[in-house]
């Protein structure tokens, strides 16, 4: 009598060579050798250490906003507080705005090209720039008034001390200076003004004074030169702001307005006090009527704004006449009631006033659910017809169409802008990191977070990243325009899917499959709490994770962050067994089904034709013939099986009479970025069952797993990754049976169409010349 055994058998790679003969890093060796080793200011669990330190710098400017001349005048006191361990004998400042100077290395960096199909006047008038728009520094000079010695290196300032500021001590400066305003719609940037039909404009002013650069433990200076993608690292402090402006303006800024009552009339207060208390619609504080009318005319005379801001790495602020403005109070969970507020223009108002103040007021809300409370007094949201945040206000977009309508794209862009700005108050603004370097921290946190607000706000939120899915048309596309996340700012491939959705899909990725929502909230806000008014690092956020959950992220963050490796799991092998229980009775009858159910060679097909032609000639020949069949069980058979069943065990019995099916199933890493395999079992009754296998079973670097599934039902259909969480660049090997993939083609004329919708302007009037051609 045979038994049916299985054997498993598993190759053991202790190490992987390649053709080279170097040993190549395993996907699951830790990254010990790869993190700064840890110190008493940044620890092994990836909090600050008990010597954390870092410095400070508080200002105190006056600005003056020229509306006639478009230029910013400004003067600032800086008092820096070297709260590092070390003596400083100069300071470094940085000076954003020369990023548009006429000599910046931007311009020289941009490669350009002349398109014979036809290029942009504003491509053509990049390559010559003619505006100047870098910071013209009139003195620097120290709290009494003396000249200190200063060099300008591109977008960097050093100033030289006169003594030596030792650790623990604070100086004093301060600088005068100007720069020409850009028009946003001429020379791109994150501030600027833009310019409308009737003559006015819209101000949103960042970047506009010199700023302190970071020292800390892992950079000293972080003096980098800003080049345009790689945004600011800054230090926190206290500013005290004030800002002139003609006098028909609005202002919106950082901190809270300190002189409320000589720049806005009566029933504008009392407006705010209404919002302030209102916390399910907002309160209109200037309507679109009153916008209108203020437009009419315009005022020379300046008045001044006075703001005040405490603990923010930053500030700006926008103006203009033409504003719209409502508010909304949003109740903390401390009791604080924070403001909620926008100011739009009336191109956008049929967007603005039913969304924004709304969208701000919800992110807030679900910002601090998964992080830590809001903790500024303030949150606006400005019509800058862009997307740029700075502590407490944001600049976005959002316009309406010519007949006051707006299309479904541009409301769920609005919003979502609004959220992902409104959100950079966390990330980068409270947690504190080095944008210069890492953009990924600040953008892709604030991306999956923004993605997990969505959520909230609408279940069928048309999302543009965050699911796994979304990502893998990057993810498999070509490695040599793809760059690993853990790459500085500026030397990034495809910096949006780089820095902002790969990053975010990881962490989505982590939330639902890796560690699940408990593990990972509990570790994501451990990591937000740590760090809020502090400065991490990527080392910190890892070290965090793996330190609040218990879960071991090595492998991930090396394959996620690390490289370019991309998800393709395949199936490429499923046999399907049973046990034979020996039963003559049941194994040939099931024998005699599959015989009967199954091909018939061709010799016994033709024996039987001739036997029928034979029995129908001559019926006394039917004797001749046996009707004997081989799997046709007998009593002999069943004797010895009675004998065989009576001397097992009862657990050997047990395991005969379960009747299970037994699937074998192979499984292959076409990819090369492990992650845990997700199987699905579709029954043959319409029933489905999941199976999870920890990533753990690719650690010896074999390419290919097997599993056997011992399982009640008959399986119909398996299917790899069913509901799309690994990131799987290919689906199409996700299947037994394999499903075919239908394809779709379009038709010559169809092509032509679409290929016509891409021309630009410039492409179809050269068509249409050719074709009035004689």
């Amino acid at each position: 009598m045979k038994r049916f055994v299985f054997f498993i058998a598993f190759s053991v790679i202790t190490a992987q060579i390649s053709a080279q003969g170097e040993t190549e890093i395993s996907p699951f060796e830790q990254l010990g050798s790869v993190l700064p080793t840890p110190n008493n200011y940044r620890t092994a669990s990836g909090a600050p250490g008990s010597e954390y330190w870092q410095t400070r710098a508080d200002y105190k400017i006056k600005l003056t906003l020229n509306d006639e001349e478009k230029k910013i005048y400004g003067e600032e006191t800086i008092t820096y507080h070297n709260l590092s361990p070390d003596n400083h004998s100069y300071l470094w400042l940085q000076l954003d705005q020369n990023v548009r100077a006429l000599d910046s290395d931007t311009h020289h960096l941009a490669q350009s090209s002349i398109s014979e199909d036809g290029t942009s006047e504003r491509s053509l008038k990049s390559m010559q720039p003619t505006f100047d728009g870098g910071f013209k520094i009139a003195s620097v000079t120290n709290n009494s008034g003396k000249a200190l010695k200063y060099t300008i290196n591109k977008t960097m300032m050093r100033i030289d001390l006169p003594t030596v500021l030792k650790a623990g001590a604070s100086t004093t400066f301060k600088i005068k200076w100007f720069y020409n305003i850009n028009n946003t719609r001429e020379v791109r940037g994150r501030s600027g003004y833009e310019e409308f039909s009737d003559g006015h404009r819209v101000y949103c002013i960042a970047q506009f004074y010199p700023r302190m650069c970071a020292y800390n433990d892992i950079e000293g200076w972080q003096n980098k030169q800003f080049l345009g993608r790689g945004e600011f690292t800054l230090i926190f402090g206290n500013y005290e702001v004030e800002i002139s402006v003609p006098k028909d303006h609005i202002v919106a800024a950082t901190g809270l307005l300190q002189n409320e009552s000589s720049v806005l009339n009566k029933e504008m207060r009392q407006r705010i006090q209404e919002a302030k208390n209102a916390y399910v619609q907002p309160v209109t504080i200037r309507t679109l009527d009153e916008a209108l009318e203020n437009a009419q005319q315009t005022q020379t005379e300046y008045q001044t704004w006075k703001f005040k801001a405490e603990n923010v790495r930053d500030f700006a602020f926008a103006s203009s006449r033409r504003f719209i403005w409502d508010a909304l109070g949003v109740k903390m969970a401390d009791g604080r009631t924070v403001l909620a507020q926008s100011m739009w223009v009336p191109e956008g108002d049929c967007l603005w006033s039913q969304f924004s103040t709304k969208a701000v007021a919800h992110t807030i809300k679900w910002y601090s659910h998964y992080t830590f409370d809001y903790p500024y007094p303030v949150a606006w949201s400005i019509d800058g017809s862009m997307g740029m945040e700075y502590p407490m206000i944001c600049f976005n977009y959002g316009r309406c169409e010519s007949d006051g309508t707006y299309s479904k794209r541009m409301k769920y862009g609005h919003i979502g802008v609004i959220i992902h700005e409104v959100g950079h108050n966390w990330f980068p603004m409270i947690v504190n990191n080095d944008e210069r370097q890492w953009t990924w921290m600040d953008e892709g946190l604030n991306t999956f977070l923004q993605y997990l607000t969505e959520q909230q706000w609408e279940r069928n939120y048309p999302h543009r990243r965050g699911p796994a899915n979304l990502i893998t048309d990057y993810m498999g596309g070509d490695k040599s325009h793809i760059s690993p996340i853990m790459t500085n700012s500026e030397n990034i491939f495809q910096f949006g899917n780089n820095a902002y959705s790969k990053p975010a899909t990881a962490l989505n990725i982590l939330r639902e499959t890796i560690m699940g929502r408990e593990l990972f909230d509990f570790a994501f806000k451990e990591y937000a709490n740590r760090w809020k008014f502090k400065q991490p690092y990527p080392a910190d956020f890892f070290r965090t994770i793996e330190d609040a959950s218990g879960v071991d992220l090595d492998w991930f963050w090396r394959g996620w962050f690390y490289t370019t490796d991309h998800v393709d799991q395949a199936i490429t092998s499923v046999k399907k067994f049973n046990i034979n229980t020996g039963n003559p009775v049941e194994e040939k009858r099931r024998a005699k089904k599959e015989r009967d159910n199954g091909p018939e060679n061709i010799s016994h097909i033709r024996a039987r034709e001739i036997k029928k032609t034979y029995d129908e000639i001559d019926t006394t020949l039917r004797d001749f013939y046996t009707t004997y069949d081989p799997l046709m069980s007998d009593a002999i058979d069943q004797q010895e099986y009675e004998a065989f069943y009576n001397s097992l065990s009862d657990e050997d019995k047990a395991l005969y009479s379960k009747g299970k099916n037994y699937y074998e199933v192979t499984i292959k890493k076409v990819g090369n970025l492990p992650m845990p395999i997700i199987i699905q079992m579709q029954y043959t009754d319409g029933t489905t069952e999941d199976f999870r296998i920890p990533v753990e079973i690719w650690r010896m670097g074999n390419k290919k797993v097997t599993k056997v599934f011992p399982l009640d039902k008959e399986v119909a259909s398996i299917v790899l990754d069913p509901y799309l969480e690994i990131a799987d660049t290919d689906t199409s090997n996700n299947h037994y049976p394999p499903r075919e993939k239908s394809s779709r083609f379009e038709t010559f004329k169809q092509k032509r169409m679409k290929d016509r919708t891409r021309e630009n302007p410039m492409q179809r009037a050269r068509r249409a010349k050719k074709i009035d051609r004689p």
